[in-house]
Parts: structure tokens; sequence; C-alpha cells
């Protein structure tokens, strides 16, 4: 009985190194090897997440060392941002983060890409973005026009 009563106690302690560090840390190797950029949102904002409320311990510890249940809270909150089934990472990154960040502000940033060009690299992800401006930087921007133009010609016709 007093081993289960250890357990449940420590249960934060247990768990909590797997839930906000192991599992985010194999998610987010996965996340960079993957194609998509939704599963990139989510880890990158989780991350970003982490990181404030590890900010916020550091800042408050005397106060939250006299609330018990502090990391229990912070053990369920972080389950919310982690799990797939709740995705809250992602949750907080489309209804409030996005509203504030513009996407993509930096692209092409120091160099004499036009308003236009910027939007088009903006599209695109970041592999293909570099992939790009090297391309740009060797070959120029009229030859990337005269390749989208020969794409667009070209799916026209089927």
């Amino acid at each position: 009985m007093g081993v289960i009563i250890v357990i449940a106690k420590r249960f934060d302690a247990l768990i909590g190194p797997g839930v906000m560090l192991l599992y985010p840390l194999y998610a987010s190797f996965r996340a960079i090897e993957s194609p998509t950029t939704l599963d990139d949102q989510q880890w990158l904002t989780y991350w970003i997440i982490y990181s404030l409320i590890t900010v916020f311990e550091l800042s408050i510890w005397r106060i939250l060392a006299w609330l018990p249940f502090w990391p229990y809270l912070k053990l369920l909150f972080c389950m919310w941002l982690v799990l797939p089934m709740f995705s809250g990472a992602a949750y907080i990154y489309s209804n409030f983060v996005r509203k504030y960040v513009k996407i993509g502000m930096n692209v092409g940033g120091g160099t004499n890409y036009t308003d236009e060009q910027r939007r088009v690299l903006q599209m695109m992800s970041l592999d293909a973005r570099k992939s790009v401006q090297d391309y740009v930087d060797r070959f120029g921007w009229d030859s990337v026009e005269k390749a989208i133009k020969a794409a667009e010609r070209e799916t026209k016709k089927h």
C-alpha cells in the first residue's frame, strides 16, 4: 500500500519527463523529417509554450513551492499540448498565435526580391525556398519565371 501512495504522490515526477520531454523530442525529430509543415507547427509551438512555462516557473518558484497541485496542473496542461488526440499546441497556434505573427516576413531579407517574388517564396517549404534562392543566385530570377511559365503551359495541356 505504501508503494502506491508514493507513486501517487510522485506521479508527476515519474510521468512528467516522458510526457513533457521525451515524447516531444521524439515527435520533433519525426516532424523535421516529414514533408508536411503541420507537425512542425505543432512541435515548434509546443517548445515555445514549454519554454514559457519553464521561465514562468523559474521566475516565481518560491510561490509555486507553496502550491502542491502546481506539478499536476503543469503535467495535465503539457499532456493537453502534447497528446495527438488533443494537439493543444497546434490549437493554441492556430487560434491565438497565428493572428499576431506575420508568416514569412523575413523571406528574402537582405536581397533584391520584389514583393511578388517574396510572395512566391513565402508559399514554398523551407527546403524548396532554399533551393530556389540558390538557383536564383546562380541563374537569376528570369530563369525561375521561365520555368514557372513552362510549368503553367504544361498544366494547361492536361
